[in-house]
């Protein structure tokens, strides 16, 4: 086939995709109409990982599974949106790690707002002002996110989705390497570049600001100035990315969870969050979790937090793999239950896979 006879081809496999589509978001109304006469939730995290896991299956390619995963949760969002505007909050301002883990899972037609504090976060959807919230849980360089661990302690909220975002630093400008005399980003970022910026920038003046966002947002407006942040950040603020990758640990990964109002069903391939308190006794936290070990049921973590409620007294926060529906889960939270004073059940959720 010649080029005019190839584009000819394209242009009426457009037309179909758009009648295609269209004829999805049509499906999708549907069950949205039904989904407001039960009352059910219009965020179903276990049904878009069945859905992903149906297209991996029939993708023949040349896209590969990351590319048609892609394209579809951009479909899968803005169908969403005809359902119902989905809000979403997390830690602002706009253009941060958090910001882009909220596009990752929900896409860009949901609507999404910046608050100050993981706190605030946690209240707005606590009172239904905002549908669902996207708040770090730990990182792979710097650990636990202590507020947010703090906050799950007096919530009632649950977690109803996770994700893993490859946390990688970018340098970014409106002028050439050489000519770069100051770099802007949040202290934790600089820090994360030191030895690239030794190599590379050595003279080069570094200056932290609040966020990389905002580091970004001076870099736009300053003359031979540049920052390390995000790619979205570069693209909000019409700025050359210079260098990509410039962190000194290529594997930094942040674990974000989605919080809201909602139980998450069976997917076959779950995870579960859970807060203990161990009773106050020689070896209560051994006897907690033998019930686990005897199940072979894998935990994934287990961290200590105080208890808000007493001094010296501590809660655990334990994940493991396993959905609250499993039998060998349900059997273990009743045989685990009789060592500890209380457990709370934080979720259970589809696995996360990794995000680059």
């Amino acid at each position: 086939m010649n080029l005019d006879e190839l584009r000819n081809k394209i242009d009426a496999l457009d037309t179909r995709v758009i009648e295609t589509l269209n004829e999805r978001a049509r499906a999708a109304q549907a069950i949205g109409d039904l989904k407001r006469t039960a009352q059910s939730p219009i965020y179903v995290p276990e049904r878009e990982k069945a859905v992903f896991k149906k297209l991996s299956k029939c993708n023949d390619g040349p896209l590969d599974d990351k590319a048609v995963q892609s394209i579809y949760r951009e479909i899968i969002s803005a169908i969403r949106a005809l359902e119902k505007s989905t809000s979403i909050a997390f830690l602002g301002p706009r253009d941060t790690f958090s910001h882009m883990a909220a596009l990752h899972i929900f896409g860009a037609a949901a609507e999404y707002l910046p608050l100050p504090s993981f706190p605030d976060v946690f209240t707005e959807v606590e009172r239904k002002r905002i549908d669902y919230g996207v708040v770090p849980v730990e990182s792979s360089m710097g650990g636990s996110v202590s507020d947010t661990l703090d906050r799950f302690i007096t919530s009632h909220l649950k977690i109803v989705n996770e994700m893993l975002l490859h946390i990688t630093q970018n340098l970014m400008a409106n002028c050439t390497l050489q000519d770069v005399q100051c770099i802007y980003s949040k202290d934790n970022a600089l820090l994360q570049c030191r030895n690239w910026l030794r190599a590379n920038l050595p003279n080069v003046e570094l200056i932290a600001t609040s966020s990389t966002a905002e580091a970004a947002r001076r870099a736009a407006k300053e003359p031979n100035a540049a920052a390390i942040a995000s790619k979205l950040a570069a693209q909000t603020y019409g700025l050359d990315i210079l260098a990509e990758r410039i962190e000194d640990a290529p594997h930094n990964y942040t674990r974000f969870v989605v919080i809201g109002n909602q139980m998450v069903k069976r997917t076959g391939d779950d995870k579960t969050s859970i807060l203990v308190w161990v009773k106050d006794k020689p070896g209560a936290l051994y006897d907690m979790l033998l019930p686990f070990s005897k199940r072979n049921i894998n935990l994934t973590r287990i961290e200590s937090r105080p208890s808000q409620q007493k001094a010296w007294e501590y809660v655990f926060f334990i994940d493991f793999l396993g959905h609250t529906d499993d039998d060998a889960v349900k059997e273990v939270l009743a045989e685990a239950g009789e060592f500890v004073r209380n457990i709370k059940v934080l979720g259970s959720f589809p696995r996360a896979e990794f995000q680059e």
